[in-house]
């Protein structure tokens, strides 16, 4: 198929196939040129359709950086880790992002940090990505606190979040998986016992 082929023959594409297309299209173009040189012309283009199918989609040019950022993630998931213990479950879940992971945080981070440009910070990029879904860590610590291994309500944002920061922070740092015991340092050395002192806690 060329781009001068009848719109017709160009526009066969319907439902998530389109959508898949068009999210794989933004994607690449953000690999290739950046969020600075990012346009919905140029993802049109490389979608072989045009810019109003994006922007029936899509109304702003952030809103799609965002969603080919998400379907980027998406099409690698990686799995939340139900070993029954919280020790376990967040030893196997900082494997899994040392094996899956490592070499899309990199390229994901540095879009998102791009779109500092356009007035949205990580936080709020991060949210967007998010949306409703529940963060692997969240359902992680929600199950360790149902089985009476923590206490979450006293555990602080700050520690909580704790495994996946210093996962993150490895990462960016060296561009490299963080290694086994890497991982049992921030786990036993670190979150655990901080856990543990917070839920002890009156």
């Amino acid at each position: 198929m060329t781009l001068n082929e009848p719109e017709a023959s160009r526009t066969r594409r319907r439902g998530d196939e389109l959508e898949n297309a068009l999210l794989d299209a933004a994607w690449d173009e953000l690999e290739e040129r950046g969020v600075a040189a990012f346009t919905f012309d140029a993802v049109a283009k490389r979608a072989r359709t045009s810019r109003p199918v994006l922007y029936r989609r899509w109304p702003t040019r952030e809103d799609l950086i965002i969603a080919a950022i998400r379907h980027y993630s998406d099409q690698r998931p990686v799995e939340v880790p139900d070993t029954g213990s919280l020790r376990g479950d967040l030893l196997e879940l900082l494997h899994q992002l040392a094996e899956q992971r490592t070499g899309l945080a990199v390229p994901m981070v540095v879009q998102l940090g791009n779109l500092y440009e356009s007035g949205i910070t990580m936080a709020q990029a991060r949210e967007q990505l998010i949306q409703s879904r529940t963060p692997s860590d969240t359902i992680i610590l929600e199950r360790a606190d149902a089985r009476g291994e923590i206490d979450l309500a006293k555990i602080p944002p700050a520690v909580r979040s704790l495994p996946l920061d210093l996962w993150r922070h490895h990462v960016l740092m060296t561009f490299g998986p963080i290694d086994d015991d890497y991982a049992r340092t921030i786990v036993d050395d670190i979150f655990l016992p901080l856990a543990a002192y917070h839920s002890a806690k009156d």
